[in-house]
């Protein structure tokens, strides 16, 4: 499928989409949101990937954000009705059944901060620096995924200053899981996405979806959430099945 705004991939069971809007450093317009939910769409109902890495195109911006120039020319009629897909989207992405990798080579900025609370794991480099900026326009975003990521005094910091994170205190926080040099910034996504793609994606996929659903739960409900999932949704692989390499390597004969 071909699209205006965003450039696609397929690297085995890897899907890398980039965001591509460099004259506006990558800002969500109506459209480019439109093309990345339909490719994620694609990527749900396709088997074959299990990873998807996220990314922005050149080396100044992952996105700078809203597209704001887009957004004033809008009456309030449209920008009601782009409010509401956006919504839907945002669910889209942050409730994605499959893993999902930021590699954040660049600022992202506003929605382009909320955009890579949403995803899994993130990865950044030096270049990359983050700002939560809604307070300053008189918005709310970003209060139902930030404190996931990095604890709720923290969020309450970067919500209501809007200040710049860059790379170094983005890891420490854990808003980056790592930081690279930018020029193995891919490499370290897709190496990320390779570990991720080896392993039974039926089970990793349960995993996000047991770690998701049971946000707000208590220890022992967690706890029992598992067990459930084990017996019924999840139910494990025989051992000759899950260990199959290892009983091959001590040579083990299954009579």
């Amino acid at each position: 499928m071909s699209y205006r705004n965003i450039l696609t991939e397929r690297l085995n069971q890897i899907a890398v989409i980039t965001l591509n809007r460099p004259e506006k450093l990558h800002a969500m317009s109506y459209e480019l949101a439109r093309d990345l939910d339909d490719e994620l769409t694609q990527i749900e109902n396709d088997d074959d990937v299990r990873v998807v890495i996220l990314t922005g195109a050149g080396s100044r911006a992952f996105s700078s954000g809203g597209d704001i120039l887009q957004m004033v020319s809008m009456s309030s009629e449209d920008l009601a009705a782009r409010q509401v897909f956006r919504s839907q989207a945002n669910w889209h992405i942050a409730a994605f059944p499959k893993p999902t990798i930021g590699a954040i080579n660049g600022l992202a900025y506003g929605a382009g901060a909320m955009l890579s609370s949403m995803l899994d794991i993130r990865i950044g480099c030096e270049r990359t620096e983050f700002r939560f900026l809604a307070a300053r326009y008189g918005r709310v975003n970003s209060t139902w995924s930030l404190p996931l990521v990095i604890g709720m005094p923290k969020a309450k910091e970067l919500l209501y200053s809007g200040r710049v994170v860059k790379a170094a205190e983005a890891e420490r926080i854990g808003l980056l899981n790592q930081v690279v040099p930018s020029d193995q910034l891919r490499d370290s996504a897709i190496q990320m996405a390779q570990l991720i793609s080896e392993n039974d994606p039926r089970m990793v996929q349960g995993i996000k979806r047991l770690l998701h659903e049971d946000i707000g739960m208590n220890w022992r409900g967690r706890y029992d959430s598992e067990q459930s999932a084990r017996k019924t949704w999840l139910k494990s692989n025989h051992p000759r099945e899950g260990f199959k390499e290892f009983l091959k390597r001590k040579g083990y004969q299954d009579d």
